[in-house]
Formats: C-alpha cells, sequence, structure tokens
C-alpha cells in the first residue's frame, strides 16, 4: 500500500511539472516553438562567430549585438499596447512570417559570398523591429492559450524550458555545422523552422479575446501602462533588477567568441560548448520552476537567482580553463533562467488582465531592450580592458542589486499579500 501511494505521487509530480500541455492550444504551441527556437539558437551563435571571422573586432561584435537589440528598447513599449488592443494569434503568424524572411535572406548573402557587416547590422535591426512586436504579443499570448490562471506559472516555465532546450542544443549543433559546412546553412535551418510555429498557430482555435478599447491614442495607452506598472512597487522592482541584470549581466553573452577563441584557445566547437553549458544550466532551471506548484517564495528565488548569477560570471571571467569555464557558464545560465521565469510569473501573476500586454512589454523591455546598451558598452570596454575584466565589473554589478533588492523583499511580500489572497492562492490570515 505505501508503495502504491509512492507511485501515486510520482504521476502527479510528472502531471504537475507538465500540466499546462492539458491545453490543445499550448501543445501545439509548444511543440512549434520546441522546433522553431532551436533554429534561433543555432541563428544567435552563428551571427557573432560570422562578425568576427570576417572582423576579428570585439567593437563590431557589440556593434552588430546592438543593432539587433536596440529596437526592442525603443519599439517594445508600444508593442504591448498593440499586444492589448489586436488579435494576438494574428500578430504573430506575421511576426513569424517575417522572422523566416530575415533568416533566408541571411542564409542567401552567405551562401552566395556576398555578405559584408553592413548587411548583418541592416538585418539585425530588422529582426530587433520585428522581435519587439513578438515578444509582449508571444508573452501575454500564453493565457490567451490556456485559460486557466492556475496554469500560468507552468506554462511560462514550460516555455522557458523550450528556449533553453534550444539554447542547449542549438548552439551544439550550430558548432558543429560552422565548422563543418559555414554560417550559411544555420541560418537556412532557421528559416526553415519558422515553418512549424506558423503551422501551430493556425491550428490553434483561439477563444475570442477581451481585447482593450481602440478608442483612444496608442499614447495614451502607453501612459496609462507606465503609470500603472512604475507606481506598484512589487512591478517597478522587478522590472528595475531584471534591467539591471540584462545591461550589466547578459552581455557576456556576446564576449563568447572572444572568451571561445582568445582566452580559451578554441574555435567554434568550444563557442558551442560553452553557450550549450550555459542552456543546459537554463534547463535546469526551467525544469526546477515548472515543478513548483505556486507562486509564493518566487520573491526570495529571484534573489538567490541573481546572486547565484553574479557569482557565476564573476568566477568565469577568471577562469582560463575549458571545463571549469563550462561549469561555471551552466551555473551561470541556471541563475539567469530563474530569475527569468520567476520574474514573469509573478508579474504576470499580479497585474491586471487589461494591462498584462503593456506590462510584458516593459518586462521585455527590461530583459532584452537593455541588452544592445548592454552589448555596445561590453564591446567598447573590451576592446579597452579586455573581456574577463568586463565580464567581472557586470558580476559585480548584479551582486550589488541583489543586495539592493534584499532590502525591499519584506515591503514587497506586503504589497502582494493582498491580490494572492483575492486569488485564493494564500488565507487571508496566512
Amino acid at each position: 500500500m505505501k508503495n502504491k501511494s509512492k507511485k501515486i505521487n510520482s504521476n502527479q509530480g510528472r502531471k504537475s511539472v507538465v500540466r499546462a500541455l492539458r491545453h490543445r492550444n499550448y501543445r501545439l504551441f509548444f511543440g512549434g516553438q520546441s522546433l522553431s527556437m532551436v533554429g534561433t539558437w543555432m541563428q544567435r551563435i552563428a551571427i557573432p562567430w560570422l562578425v568576427y571571422r570576417l572582423t576579428d573586432s570585439p567593437f563590431l561584435l557589440g556593434v552588430v549585438g546592438f543593432a539587433g537589440q536596440i529596437p526592442g528598447f525603443l519599439l517594445l513599449p508600444f508593442a504591448g499596447v498593440l499586444a492589448d488592443r489586436w488579435n494576438r494569434q494574428r500578430m504573430l503568424i506575421l511576426t513569424q512570417s517575417l522572422l523566416m524572411v530575415q533568416a533566408f535572406a541571411l542564409s542567401l548573402l552567405v551562401l552566395t559570398g556576398t555578405v559584408q557587416v553592413w548587411h548583418l547590422v541592416v538585418l539585425s535591426l530588422f529582426f530587433g523591429a520585428v522581435f519587439a512586436f513578438d515578444i509582449p504579443t508571444r508573452q501575454s499570448f500564453l493565457m490567451d492559450m490556456i485559460g486557466e490562471k492556475e496554469d500560468l506559472g507552468n506554462a511560462v516555465a514550460l516555455n522557458s524550458s523550450i528556449v533553453t532546450g534550444a539554447r542547449l542544443l542549438g548552439p551544439t549543433l550550430a558548432g558543429i555545422l560552422i565548422g563543418l559546412v559555414g554560417e550559411g546553412i544555420c541560418f537556412l535551418i532557421n528559416g526553415t523552422s519558422y515553418l512549424a510555429v506558423i503551422a501551430a498557430l493556425l491550428a490553434m482555435k483561439i477563444p475570442s479575446q477581451d481585447l482593450q478599447s481602440q478608442g483612444s491614442r496608442v499614447w495614451d495607452g502607453l501612459k496609462e501602462g507606465f503609470v500603472y506598472a512604475s507606481g506598484f512597487a512589487p512591478i517597478r522592482v522587478i522590472l528595475v533588477l531584471l534591467a539591471l541584470v540584462s545591461l550589466m549581466g547578459m552581455p557576456h553573452m556576446v564576449l563568447m567568441p572572444v572568451f571561445a577563441k582568445n582566452i580559451l584557445h578554441g574555435g567554434p566547437h568550444a563557442l558551442g560548448f560553452l553557450m550549450g553549458a550555459g542552456g543546459l544550466g537554463a534547463m535546469v532551471g526551467a525544469l526546477y520552476l515548472a515543478s513548483r506548484s505556486t507562486v509564493l517564495g518566487l520573491g526570495k528565488i529571484i534573489l538567490i537567482s541573481v546572486i547565484v548569477f553574479g557569482l557565476g560570471l564573476v568566477a568565469f571571467s577568471f577562469s582560463r580553463i575549458l571545463w571549469l569555464s563550462l561549469v561555471l557558464i551552466l551555473i551561470s545560465g541556471f541563475g539567469h533562467m530563474v530569475q527569468m521565469a520567476s520574474s514573469n510569473t509573478i508579474l504576470q501573476t499580479i497585474s491586471d488582465d487589461d494591462k498584462r500586454g503593456r506590462v510584458m512589454s516593459f518586462y521585455a523591455m527590461a530583459f532584452s531592450g537593455m541588452m544592445p546598451f548592454g552589448s555596445l558598452f561590453a564591446g567598447l570596454f573590451a576592446g579597452k580592458i579586455g573581456a574577463p575584466a568586463t565580464v567581472l565589473i557586470g558580476g559585480l554589478a548584479c551582486l550589488l542589486g541583489a543586495a539592493v533588492y534584499a532590502r525591499r523583499l519584506p515591503a514587497l511580500r506586503k504589497m502582494v499579500h493582498p491580490i494572492y489572497s483575492k486569488m485564493g492562492i494564500i488565507s487571508e490570515h496566512y
């Protein structure tokens, strides 16, 4: 009888980890995105390697990274307003189609031997502009697909596992293919992979969405969303911490070709292993969050994850051994994923339904919108003080941000308590 009870609990645990997959629309999304994101991560590895192969310049690595990310900083707030007003399913079909065209254009330029750095800058700008509308729409579309708020945290975690699984597999495949047949095939595979997610979106049956009235101006909607997000301390503090980590911590990604080639004395395979190690750590983090059955405690988990991420970067900056660097990047990947997904879950849970698209646009702005500035600064500083010192400064900045957040955490818990009580997440006297 005791063994039978253990078996039932084990089955319930497995069901809990993947409970969002019981929704048909989310299953379609999960399958399509799982294929598409592998191609996306292959492209994310191939572009910086191509830039560094063509130019041997850390500065131009930063410039191309900046070009791919700056449109997000400028356009994400407006994209959030449109995500609250327009049909999100149709918006995603459009954005995914445009991203497919961009990948095929990259492939054509590389395979015909005509690619130049300015091509990569222009196409990165195009990618960033389209992706700015894709991110908040895709994030707020999660609720449309599952329809039940209690499964939202699991859906966010599983969505993160898609990205991290692709981050684990994509860079490894890219490293192998770049060495064998060059970057152009990576871009071709990415373009083809978008067909899977477009087909999944077309097959979905989404109930009519409760969209915001389009009578008011977009600027008014943006102002309303900004006042709402900045006026509620839990949302504001989480976004500020995420922005700091993205600005100071995440630019280590754009310097990975420098570490792989000059610091660790490897090639495209070493770059693929480094990116894959970060993906493995992130996958572990996503699975850990998916196994959780409640949003309670995520505030403290955000604090711990930022500390883990910062310490991982500090240690990585001193490593000159490949296997040790892989372990440290794995730890950093775990910390970053847990912070990002935990922040996402809390923000979507505590946000008003009619403002979720705008809150998620601010989330995307804090996460990816700050990266262009970080990439540009990382390229500049790496050229002057070296890549290891640049990563060290970023890790220390993350630890400082964690210390400030720790002081605010008790007060933030008190502010969120009434929301969780109203939703039935905790009892009134908890």
